[in-house]
């Protein structure tokens, strides 16, 4: 049975996050549905193709706390860099992907790559907020850091249609991420003689970004720089192109508790947020300049 559209919807008004990172937060403000509407992810800040100029001082977002949750960022254009106040540091270039695991929490900063900061360019991204169950909220922190090149790669009935299976599982490849809940998180590549159909759990909520191009979904278009909403009633999805393609695949086990989202912090009473925060101030969450 084929799961159906409930709707597509635009890229909503863009806002920067720091000065380095121009988004569209398609959930959970922009479709305005809840934030239960896409558990297990609770946040998507999509950073459509965007110019920066060359400067010397590296754009970015400085130093921020989070608790309760992962950051996943996903880099399709430009490059990005991080450090934490356990010590990590890291680079993700295109195609790779930086799996945060913010737990029982750290401080954090991500800024534009130096030699991305020197030259300029198109920075193309995704930041991906996925909830922890309350029995994992305070594990402790940790980083998947992920290369494109070991990202396994399943190759669909068409023989032409590539996904790149980040997260979760596909007819036996399995993802290189893992995770604390059933969740898929897969790139979708595709091109003109894209024909092919993907399955995926009626029950889970299921949405698809459209980076890339334009690709009929389930005999609807869709375009570049869209979000397009499942309803949680079948589990065929069918993709059809004139044209290359790119888009990510988003389809999570909904977490059935509540959530207490606010500020940097996503727990699961109030109570838990006035501990993230008295934790903070009494140096709990280390030390980070």
């Amino acid at each position: 049975m084929q799961k159906t559209i409930q709707n597509i919807f635009s890229p909503p008004p863009a806002h920067t996050v720091g000065d380095g990172f121009h988004v569209h937060n398609f959930f959970p403000s922009g479709i305005n549905q809840g934030i239960y509407r896409m558990s297990p992810f609770f946040l998507l800040d999509y950073g459509a193709p965007f110019y920066f100029s060359p400067t010397d001082t590296p754009r970015g977002v400085d130093v921020h706390p989070h608790r309760g949750f992962e950051t996943v960022t996903i880099a399709y254009k430009g490059s990005v860099a991080h450090h934490d106040s356990a010590g990590n540091s890291g680079i993700i270039y295109e195609g790779d992907v930086q799996w945060m695991t913010a737990g029982s929490g750290v401080l954090h900063k991500e800024y534009h790559e130096e030699e991305f900061t020197r030259n300029g360019g198109i920075m193309q991204m995704v930041q991906l907020w996925v909830n922890l169950p309350a029995k994992d909220k305070m594990t402790p922190p940790k980083y998947q850091a992920i290369n494109h090149k070991d990202i396994p790669t399943y190759l669909c009935d068409d023989g032409i249609t590539i996904l790149e299976i980040i997260a979760g599982e596909y007819h036996g490849t399995q993802g290189i991420a893992s995770t604390f809940t059933p969740m898929h998180v897969w790139n979708c590549k595709g091109n003109a003689q894209t024909n092919t159909m993907i399955t995926l759990p009626a029950h889970y909520n299921t949405g698809i970004v459209i980076l890339d191009g334009t690709v009929s979904i389930n005999g609807t278009l869709a375009e570049a720089n869209h979000f397009v909403l499942f309803n949680n009633d079948g589990s065929d999805i069918s993709f059809q192109s004139d044209n290359e393609f790119t888009c990510l695949i988003l389809s999570g086990e909904p977490i059935n508790e509540n959530l207490m989202p606010y500020g940097p912090f996503l727990m699961n009473t109030k109570e838990e947020i006035v501990q993230a925060f008295d934790d903070l101030r009494s140096g709990k969450f280390g030390q980070l300049s």
